[in-house]
């Protein structure tokens, strides 16, 4: 059911040890060349060219693109409470971590009358995707919207793909997590598509649509297929974007103090999302390891999406990974990269505070990735693919942008003047020197 790779006794480079790592392909360059089409038909033909790709990729061709109002408040409305209960506790929690993330302005005083300042700047609009293809996901609605919200981004657009079932609209808990969270600007678009309308924004062309369907976006976030995330690497530069996100992965670091169902049970809800997610444990505890394949060949049959967890599993991307120790397990995860990682051994908290590269860390046998994906307060928007050793998850940092203030005096402008122009004069750049020497004649 799953694969075993044993790493025990082998002495790798830094290069070799990613290449014996499991890791799903992301086929984002090839799919490039699908996406660039639909994204250069949004921008030249606006809301036609969305409802033709409705139509041919969801089914459905929308009759409203713009969601109206009233649908977004019957959502709430009908939403089972139990939803809505935990739907608010995590925005709740969410919005208290998210409100701890923003970053300080300062102040310095370089010299006498010479000061630079550093202010940060929230964007001005966001467009925020909410996927709803294998899964709905309103959660990834309270990642995204809440993040924004406590950056304090004026303008807010979200978009989810339309539903046949809903008449052409997105699924009513997407609609929903909107109402709880206050956003009126949703869009029924899925996909590239809806990438390319945040990036270029889109004219409307049926009078419910207006003039203008949706105006361009300065940063584009959320999770997404191959699809979403080809279309971000196309857009990039035109928009920032928060990453071009990968299949779904968890990490496992676990010794033989870890309880081998929990393992299993965490292993298995990753797989769950998609064919391509990747599970891999990380143990130096054969025993572990054997009661772990052991408890998925129980638990795997049982599942509601038993061919789908299985598929992922038996992958290229999923494995056992055996090790000679913990100190080994540690160079082994941080190799990876991890968008999820677990570490069930013994002293975990230690264990977790020396691991450089992953999206998120979830520390002992209670904090399991699920925790994270709803509740916890951290952010389940997380770098995949091996992304996390040089990128973050998403939050307030993704919607913000820092702008620097010089503002210095006659006398320490004169002070540095003979410094300047040398190092100007030097890079053969005079009239540089120039613009300083003119103030001083």
């Amino acid at each position: 059911m799953i694969t075993r790779i044993d790493l025990r006794g082998r002495s790798l480079s830094a290069r070799e040890l990613v290449e014996a790592l499991p890791r799903a392909e992301s086929g984002v360059e090839d799919a490039t060349h699908r996406v660039a089409p639909i994204i250069e038909a949004v921008r030249s033909r606006g809301a036609d060219a969305l409802r033709e790709y409705a139509e041919r990729f969801d089914g459905v061709r929308p009759e409203h693109l713009r969601v109206p109002a009233a649908a977004i408040d019957e959502a709430l409305r009908t939403l089972d409470p139990r939803v809505r209960a935990g739907l608010e506790e995590a925005i709740r929690r969410v919005r208290l971590v998210h409100a701890a993330q923003r970053p300080q302005d300062f102040t310095v005083q370089v010299a006498p009358g010479a000061q630079v300042r550093q202010r940060w700047v929230p964007v001005g609009r966001v467009g925020l995707y909410a996927p709803g293809g294998l899964a709905v996901y309103p959660s990834s609605v309270v990642m995204n919207v809440v993040a924004a919200q406590e950056a304090g981004v004026p303008g807010l657009a979200l978009a989810s793909p339309p539903q046949r079932e809903n008449q052409g609209l997105p699924h009513p808990t997407i609609l929903a997590a909107c109402a709880l969270l206050g956003v009126d600007e949703v869009y029924a678009a899925g996909g590239a598509q809806a990438v390319a309308m945040f990036a270029y924004g889109a004219a409307g062309t049926e009078p419910q649509d207006g003039a203008v369907l949706c105006e361009p976006v300065d940063v584009v976030t959320g999770p997404g297929n191959v699809y979403v995330a080809a279309a971000k690497r196309l857009v990039r530069g035109v928009v920032g974007i928060d990453s071009e996100a990968g299949p779904t992965e968890i990490a496992i670091l676990a010794d033989g103090s870890a309880d081998p169902g929990h393992v299993a049970v965490d292993l298995i809800s990753q797989a769950e999302h998609d064919p391509s997610a990747a599970a891999v444990l990380v143990t130096p505890s054969v025993e572990l390891a054997a009661a772990v394949e052991s408890r998925l060949v129980d638990l795997v049959p049982s599942t509601k999406h038993a061919q789908r967890v299985a598929q992922a599993l038996a992958g290229p991307q999923s494995a056992v990974v055996l090790v000679d120790d913990l100190e080994h397990g540690l160079r082994v995860v941080d190799a990876y990269g991890a968008e999820h990682l677990e570490i069930q051994a013994q002293d975990a908290a230690a264990l977790a505070d020396r691991v450089r590269s992953a999206g998120a860390i979830f520390v002992g046998p209670w904090s399991p990735v699920s925790l994270g994906d709803y509740m916890a307060g951290s952010n389940h928007v997380l770098p995949t693919g091996g992304c996390a050793h040089f990128s973050s998850g998403l939050g307030v940092h993704s919607y913000v942008k820092a702008v620097q203030v010089i503002e210095y005096d006659r006398d320490a402008l004169e002070e540095l003047a003979d410094k300047i122009v040398a190092v100007a004069d030097d890079e053969d750049l005079p009239a540089h020197g120039e613009a300083v020497r003119a103030r001083f004649l």
